[in-house]
């Protein structure tokens, strides 16, 4: 059965974001931004479409699309750029759920960073 990923998280760990926004080529004043939000995910998963709602003080951020297809995903709201699969060397992410917490590892050019989200 796949993991139900539907619900409400707060982050509770955020280890290596800002190595892993210098991967993107996010700029130095978003980047410093970034790094010091705690943002809320929320999510809502029925069966391969996935909507992730991301939500901080300082910018929303929405992710729609299908398990195993390719998208772009928009980031206009973040840092004006459109991005694709492949678009920097190993970029990806991953997620997956231990107990009531969410994992979040997020991937590009060698920089990995580790998210941690609890379920509220």
């Amino acid at each position: 059965m796949p993991v139900d990923l539907n619900g409400y998280w707060k982050m509770i760990s955020n280890n290596n974001f800002e190595e892993y926004l210098k991967a993107l080529d996010v700029n130095v004043a978003i980047r410093k931004i970034a790094t010091l939000l705690k943002p809320d995910k929320d999510i809502s998963h029925d069966g391969d479409h996935i909507v992730i709602k991301t939500l901080s003080t300082f910018k929303n951020y929405n992710m729609d699309f299908h398990v195993g297809k390719e998208f772009e995903e928009d980031l206009s709201g973040v840092d004006d750029r459109k991005c694709m699969k492949g678009e920097k060397e190993g970029r990806g992410w991953t997620h997956w759920v231990e107990g009531d917490e969410l994992h979040l590892e997020l991937r590009a050019c060698g920089a990995v960073c580790k998210q941690v989200f609890k379920k509220t």
